[in-house]
């Protein structure tokens, strides 16, 4: 399958905010062409390509969900992206963690820039995952395949309770109920495996269909 992700301006540093696992247009934890400012978190392209080739890069992801008055989940909430072949596909939020980042700050930074400021994330009240995804290049060796690197994905359930309005390259954040997103039209539409990440985030909270 097609990677997707954001692209970013030519030449000009970025924070890594449009860099999902299997993104596949020019996405640096830091910069686009321009060389990286001195004692930042940037990186050049050539440098990005250089440290993916030799290092597993940590990510975060989410799973963002509404909850009912018992803390129950009602509904999931899944990104739709188009790669770069046109074909349209299904995500969840991701984004690496920056040098000096907590998690929490990862966490509230991808989802923030995946569903908008106003979507009032709950974050969880401890950094520990539902599950640890392992992303290979080489189909095979998980149930996740990223073609550019080797990544570490933490993955978090994260309720939200504000209004969602999906930005960067996400076409729209689409609300199921858990029966739906466990289906298996929906679990072969996401990209890069996480259909199975999907069911493991919704067997974590008791509401796997």
């Amino acid at each position: 399958m097609a990677n997707v992700g954001t692209p970013d301006r030519p030449g000009t540093p970025d924070d890594g905010s449009g860099d999902g696992i299997g993104a596949g247009r020019g996405d640096g934890l830091g910069g686009g062409a321009g060389d990286p400012q001195p004692n930042s978190a940037w990186l050049s392209d050539v440098e990005l390509a250089d440290i993916r080739r030799r290092l597993p890069l940590l990510y975060v992801e989410a799973v963002p969900v509404r909850v009912d008055g018992m803390g129950v989940v009602t509904s999931v909430g899944v990104l739709l992206r188009a790669n770069d072949a046109g074909q349209m596909t299904r995500t969840l939020v991701s984004g690496r963690v920056m040098f000096g980042e907590t998690l929490r700050d990862a966490l509230f930074r991808h989802l923030e820039k995946d569903l908008g400021p106003m979507a009032f994330p709950q974050l969880p009240p401890s950094p520990v995952p539902f599950s640890v995804a392992e992303y290979f290049p080489i189909p095979g060796l998980s149930a996740y395949v990223d073609e550019r690197q080797h990544a570490v994905s933490l993955a978090y359930v994260v309720p939200v309770t504000g209004t969602c309005e999906p930005r960067q390259d996400a076409l729209e954040l689409t609300w199921m109920t858990p029966a739906e997103a466990s289906s298996p039209d929906i679990h072969a539409e996401m990209e890069g495996g996480r259909g199975t990440l999907l069911r493991a985030a919704l067997a974590s909270v008791g509401v796997l269909g």
